[in-house]
């Protein structure tokens, strides 16, 4: 097994995360096994949190999805771990897991968040910490040049967003009036003809401006991308065009030089060799 593992924490180090290193490969395939899992029992603390907000009574839907959002989190994390060669480190290397995990076990047990403000507190930082996780599991699909997923991961959160406003805000009576609260909220236009009313619908429109400008403005970047990158491929046809003629003249002045030496090492060969007695006659 290389001392990946048993060198210090590396550079690469983001939000309290780590990725197992490429020389884990078993490590790698348990890590990737555990992206989808734990992006569905993640985006199902979503709503808990906020039934949690509008039920004076403890609901036990979603103390069970905080419950198992730190079921999933932590076996992700030791799983991962077992087979990384170095388990201690992998988990101290991974601080968001940890406290995630906790997190969200104190976010099932604590009283509802109408009741208890500081209930309320700790369960938004266990959302704040949980997007930043989901993010962090989906990364791989948001990589540059890859527009068609990008805007597929922006429509898909424009939709639930749309559907958080619908269910939240009483000033947004249908889906389509959601679906237009979410997307002006995200691009940050602000017209003001529906804004949110409720403290649980603010709260959801702080998530939605991180998240979805976040998206939006990758889904823009890419394609500002795709028109730089077609400038440059331009370019470098140009470029790669001027030098395959360069060689191609530097090919014909080669082949030009190799037929004149050839042919003047058949001249030599042609011509008759000098002897001694030949030379003293010319002498003579």
């Amino acid at each position: 097994m290389p001392n990946a593992w048993t060198r210090p924490f590396r550079h690469g180090t983001l939000w309290g995360l780590q990725r197992v290193p490429a020389e884990a490969v078993r490590a790698r395939r348990v890590e990737r096994r555990w992206h989808w899992p734990l992006l569905l029992t993640l985006a199902s603390t979503v709503p808990a949190f906020y039934i949690e907000m509008l039920h004076a009574h403890r609901a036990p839907l979603a103390s069970l999805a905080y419950l198992l959002g730190a079921l999933t989190v932590a076996a992700a994390l030791l799983h991962t771990a077992r087979h990384s060669g170095a388990p201690a480190r992998h988990v101290l290397a991974n601080p968001l897991d940890l406290a995630l995990a906790l997190g969200l076990l104190a976010a099932a047990a604590l009283p509802p968040s109408s009741n208890s403000t500081p209930a309320l507190v700790v369960r938004l930082l266990v959302a704040l910490a949980t997007l930043v996780r989901m993010v962090w599991a989906v990364q791989h699909l948001l990589t540059r040049g890859s527009l068609a997923n990008l805007l597929v991961v922006a429509g898909i959160v424009l939709l639930l967003c749309g559907a958080g406003y619908w269910w939240l805000e009483p000033t947004t009576p249908t889906f389509a009036d959601g679906l237009w609260l979410a997307f002006a909220t995200a691009a940050t236009v602000g017209y003001g003809d529906v804004v949110p009313t409720t403290p649980a619908a603010k709260i959801f429109s702080v998530f939605v401006v991180m998240l979805g400008f976040g998206v939006l403005t990758m889904v823009t970047a890419a394609i500002a991308t795709k028109w730089v990158e077609t400038e440059e491929r331009i370019i470098e046809r140009e470029i790669l065009r001027d030098v395959h003629h360069q060689m191609d003249a530097l090919r014909r002045e080669l082949a030009a030089l190799r037929e004149e030496l050839h042919q003047g090492q058949v001249a030599a060969a042609a011509a008759p060799a000098q002897t001694p007695e030949m030379s003293h006659n010319q002498r003579a």
